[in-house]
């Protein structure tokens, strides 16, 4: 199944998805009352593997179901509300009560390169369950949820949010490769002299990457203090591969910086273009104004209509001010281009 093919459609208390995913076996799907029955039983009816519900907050009944049934942390609901509250989401991964919680924010499934397109992914990663919930269609939870029903087994709680990271990564790697496309062929075309682009285009691919990079550079930073002192139940493999993906993903922010120098650089290429061909335009309309100042002071003299105008009654004087109003021009020209 494609990701095109992805549906968004929720049940009665939001849940878009729910899996129990075992370290040995494919994933099998589950409703939100299967789901609130496995979190009541206890851990010998349970048996093993753990829980993955995925739910849509804009749905009413997501954050009641959550809050009845999940047994997260009020820490979690506190995240909900001032993110609404404030509608700015700083990426970051904490340990509260022995779970993980984490904001953790993705472009939107209909990404456009609009630096606005991007939402936040709510995260609780526990022991035996990992409740994520979202506002918006998002790229990375949505290709995770593709794989999952795919069949791709998942062996850990931890090892599901490695996934989604590596997941976000190879999307941001994506936007990096386009946008470095876009920006190859904006510098192919300066060389050449063919520009057909602004620097408006410019700036929105630039805000685009300042306002990834100002939300997600906070992540490896956690990530790093989290696995300083990790808990309990997470698994020393774990640890390694979350090191691991936080180092790859520091790498891509760096790419972003290394691409934001660039078309800082390319925006000042044209800003210095555009200046030069100001400068040339204004050298033009300078040369016109002094080319026709003779003709003008001329004109204007012998326009006045008063006595004693020379040459009023010459039979050459016509041609005698022509003559006089070349040479003055030519002299105006001389000294023009001398000037150049």
């Amino acid at each position: 199944m494609s990701l095109h093919d992805a549906r968004y459609g929720t049940d009665q208390h939001g849940l878009i998805c729910g899996f129990i995913l075992h370290p040995d076996a494919p994933a099998s799907e589950l409703s939100s009352q299967r789901a609130a029955e496995w979190l009541q039983e206890g851990a010998a009816e349970r048996g093993e593997g753990f829980l993955w519900l995925h739910f849509n907050l804009s749905h009413t009944g997501a954050e009641k179901w959550l809050a009845n049934h999940a047994g997260l942390p009020h820490e979690f609901f506190e995240n909900l509300r001032e993110s609404t509250r404030e509608g700015a989401h700083s990426t970051r991964i904490e340990l509260i009560d022995n779970s993980l919680q984490a904001v953790i924010n993705d472009v939107h499934y209909d990404f456009s390169f609009e630096a606005s397109d991007i939402s936040t992914l709510w995260l609780a990663v526990g022991p035996r369950c990992v409740v994520s919930a979202r506002r918006r269609p998002l790229r990375s939870v949505d290709r995770l949820r593709e794989a999952v029903r795919q069949g791709e087994i998942i062996r850990s709680p931890l090892a599901l949010l490695i996934h989604l990271l590596r997941d976000q990564e190879e999307v941001l790697v994506g936007i990096v490769r386009r946008v470095t496309q876009r920006i190859d062929e904006v510098e192919d075309k300066l060389l050449a002299g063919k520009l057909s682009v602004t620097r408006g285009e410019l700036g929105a691919l630039r805000r685009l990457l300042v306002r990834l990079q100002r939300l997600l550079a906070p992540e490896p930073a956690s990530l790093f203090r989290l696995l300083q002192v990790p808990p309990a139940w997470i698994d020393a493999a774990d640890g390694m591969e979350l090191r691991q993906s936080t180092e790859e993903f520091s790498v891509v922010l760096r790419d972003m910086s290394a691409l934001q120098e660039r078309i800082k650089l390319l925006q000042e290429e044209l800003a210095a273009h555009v200046n030069e061909q100001n400068n040339q335009s204004l050298y033009v309309l300078t040369i016109v104004t002094v080319l026709a100042l003779p003709i003008n002071i001329v004109a204007g003299l012998l326009g006045m209509n008063v006595g004693g105008i020379p040459l009023a009654q010459h039979e050459d004087g016509f041609w005698i001010v022509v003559m006089l109003i070349a040479s003055f021009t030519g002299l105006a020209a001389w000294w023009a281009f001398k000037k150049k």
